[in-house]
């Protein structure tokens, strides 16, 4: 029963043999010489090969720039302790929702408070002494302008002295000229000379009253200027009172520690009866709503990317979200020589966790493009990716291709002509210049 088989198979191989080795006897025996069949071949030509040809257009497409990338909460601090003090405060166990202003950590007060009514009873007494300081001032004013009438006073009478010292001494030498030459007696002499002498004296004792008048208007601005010296010192010491008020209560205030944004606890608060130092950890608070989506952009696809473009994203667990480009940096990571960009994303139910991986697509500017089926891309000699299409002489030339994006409908490809006929059966079996037969049909895109 087995012998059927090996006869056929020993058939098979003689005829394979004749017609591979011996294909010159083979020709001979049928009267058929290898130069007759070469020119036969070259007057008809090599026969054309029937491929399936689709026509495409170029459409206007959507272009992305694509990058790995993670979730990153839009704020994370952790609240610290500005004095020391013992926590009075229950703890707030961590993944608590917080909001704006609530209480997370409490402080002792100790003595803070009594510093503070101190404080504020200094600020008291330096306010009380201002009215008293001014009250100096008027009268420091109204001694100046009595120093100043006496001034007046004194000038006055100073003139009237000279005068009269003027008067006394024209008197005197007539008197004494009168008497050498004996129309004068010595009692009227005499009496000039008393007249002189009386006015000199009054001169003098009018000198003395200005010079006097004088020094009370300079111990009168003195007193201004000491009034005004001690305003400015009530002044001085109200606002040093006030500092050491604002100080005392600002201290107070640091006794309660409180988020500075609603968000998540990350952490607990600090355990009750904890002492805290200045700058001891009370909790740390992220903010998931709005998140941000965080990726790095490489050089080469940097300018495609601008700051208000929309933006879309995978997530791990297969979640999509979608946000808008709120930053894009200027400088470039000096490792990776890449730029840092960031998506605003709504988180509002927090499902999207701080640190999630993410595949992130950034709209970019539309390109003209062929939506093409995998199957009809191949490769040349060199290894290029392309397509084999049919000329307008019906043979087969291959074209270079750019893979833009590949999607579920097909393979989004550049630089082709706007219109091509494409072959999607039978490019594998024609190389360049073999002409083909092509059928025709509807493109699926």
């Amino acid at each position: 029963m087995r012998l059927m088989p090996i006869l056929t198979a020993v058939l098979v191989s003689l005829v394979l043999y004749f017609l591979i080795f011996e294909r010159e006897t083979v020709l001979a025996i049928a009267q058929v010489s290898p130069a007759e069949e070469s020119e036969e071949a070259v007057e008809t030509g090599p026969a054309p090969v029937s491929v399936v040809v689709e026509t495409s257009t170029a459409q206007p497409v959507d272009s992305a720039v694509v990058l790995r990338g993670r979730t990153e909460a839009a704020r994370q601090v952790t609240v610290a302790a500005e004095t020391a003090g013992q926590v009075i405060s229950d703890p707030i166990r961590k993944g608590a929702f917080v909001e704006a202003g609530d209480v997370m950590c409490e402080l002792d007060p100790g003595t803070r408070e009594t510093s503070l009514e101190e404080t504020r009873g200094r600020l008291r007494e330096a306010r009380a002494r201002l009215p008293e300081a001014r009250a100096r001032i008027p009268e420091a004013e109204a001694a100046r302008a009595e120093a100043a009438a006496r001034l007046a006073e004194a000038n006055s009478r100073l003139l009237e002295a000279r005068a009269r010292l003027r008067e006394a001494e024209i008197n005197q030498n007539a008197a004494a000229r009168l008497s050498e030459d004996g129309f004068a007696s010595e009692t009227r002499l005499a009496n000039a000379d008393a007249t002189l002498a009386s006015a000199q004296a009054g001169v003098t004792s009018a000198e003395a009253a200005v010079e006097g008048a004088q020094a009370r208007i300079r111990s009168a601005e003195a007193g201004i200027e000491s009034a005004q010296a001690g305003v400015e010192g009530a002044r001085a010491g109200i606002q040093s009172a006030q500092a050491a008020v604002a100080a005392a209560e600002r201290e107070l205030d640091r006794l309660t520690i409180t988020a500075p944004f609603s968000g998540l606890l990350e952490s607990d608060t600090a355990e009750l009866g904890t002492l805290m130092q200045p700058g001891s950890p009370c909790a740390t608070v992220i903010q998931l709503d709005p998140i941000k989506l965080v990726g790095f952009v490489p050089e080469a696809e940097v300018a495609k990317v601008e700051v208000g473009a929309m933006a879309g994203a995978r997530l791990t667990d297969g979640e999509q979200v979608r946000g808008e480009v709120t930053f894009l940096s200027r400088s470039a990571d000096e490792n990776t020589r890449t730029f840092r960009v960031e998506i605003e994303v709504a988180n509002a139910d927090l499902a999207i966790r701080d640190g999630q991986t993410a595949e992130i697509l950034i709209e970019a500017a539309g390109r003209s493009a062929h939506l093409l089926a995998g199957s009809s891309l191949t490769l040349n000699d060199d290894g290029d990716i392309g397509i084999r299409a049919v000329d307008s002489d019906n043979t087969a030339s291959f074209m270079p291709v750019s893979v833009l994006r590949d999607t579920v409908e097909g393979i989004w490809v550049t630089g082709l002509p706007e219109t091509v006929d494409v072959i999607v059966v039978g490019q594998e079996y024609v190389r360049d210049g073999v002409p083909v037969e092509p059928t025709y049909r509807e493109a699926k895109g």
